[in-house]
């Protein structure tokens, strides 16, 4: 079942279902960390798992004569085999994560097609970030600038039309695709209204749904919401929630995400700081809470494929 499905039976249901995002493994170890991060939370029926894709990254390797070599490496490959290994193992519907950075069209292509054979119906279409090398965001020099390209490629590939044109008569993939949105703006975006207009764009290409980054105040998500249905964004906008777990985290998150972080989160985590994990929780758990009962159909949980604070969250609030 495509994942917008999943979404609106939850929205006719008035029931809110709870997904939640995996990272590949890093190169070199087996599926086993992954099946124990899903095996404690499938009783509690999650509706699909998102898997990440992750840029290349480079390596520096020094030569025998003192010389460097320079190689195209991915710390965490494996995207598409392990949603595929996941739906197999459990019969629970996988949104693997497809980005612009470092492929180039025919890359995405390819993993589209791979996609579609495994029975993989969903992805989630983002820009990705820049590599580590970079200084900012270098597209491919035969892909995408920007995640709407992505999903105009992934929608004109479920009306039969490929990149070159070269298949006249051919199956139909029936991707639904998905799209990232920023309740406190795109660090990249000029102002919020931008921000949105840029949403309203992935919308118009084919993105079925949005999954909102990472925040702490349900007011920003509330607002953003208000913000897209006034743009005329009408698909669902299921929040994205990520409970505190160190003390790290005060400084790391707002910096890598761009985020603001409630004083009252802040206080609690400073003046209990052996207790950061449970604060995190607690405050996820109230999150959690006050947006079911403002009905949104799906709530997603960012894990860093550590699951057991996403556990104790899921075992309060479902």
């Amino acid at each position: 079942m495509n994942v917008v499905h999943i979404i609106n039976e939850a929205l006719s249901s008035k029931r809110t279902r709870f997904a939640f995002e995996l990272l590949p493994p890093l190169k070199g170890d087996g599926m086993q960390k992954i099946f124990g991060a899903i095996d404690p939370l499938v009783p509690f029926d999650p509706a699909y798992i998102n898997i990440t894709f992750h840029r290349e990254g480079i390596k520096e390797t020094e030569l025998p004569d003192g010389g460097i070599e320079w190689h195209v490496v991915r710390r965490r490959p494996g995207t598409v085999g392990i949603s595929a290994a996941i739906r197999q193992r459990y019969g629970i519907e996988v949104v693997p994560h497809l980005i612009c950075g470092g492929l180039s069209k025919y890359d995405i292509e390819d993993t589209l097609i791979d996609m579609d054979f495994l029975g993989l119906h969903n992805v989630l279409a983002l820009r990705g970030d820049k590599s580590q090398n970079e200084r900012r965001f270098m597209p491919h020099p035969q892909g995408h600038a920007h995640a709407v390209d992505l999903v105009r490629q992934i929608a004109a590939m479920n009306r039969g039309e490929f990149v070159d044109g070269e298949v006249e008569e051919c199956h139909h993939s029936k991707f639904s695709i998905g799209v990232a949105g920023y309740p406190e703006v795109h660090f990249e975006a000029r102002d919020i209204t931008s921000d949105i207009r840029h949403l309203k764009e992935k919308i118009d290409a084919g993105a079925e749904y949005v999954v909102t980054q990472l925040f702490f105040d349900n007011r920003k998500y509330f607002d953003f919401v208000r913000r897209c249905r006034e743009a005329g964004i009408e698909v669902p906008i299921i929040p994205g929630i990520k409970p505190l777990s160190t003390l790290r985290h005060l400084e790391v998150l707002p910096e890598t995400f761009a985020v603001e972080l409630p004083e009252e989160l802040v206080r609690e985590a400073r003046t209990h700081p052996d207790h950061v994990r449970e604060v995190g929780v607690e405050w996820a758990i109230a999150q959690s809470r006050e947006l079911m009962a403002a009905g949104v159909p799906v709530l997603h949980y960012y894990t860093m494929s550590r699951t057991n604070n996403i556990q104790q969250i899921v075992k309060a609030v479902f």
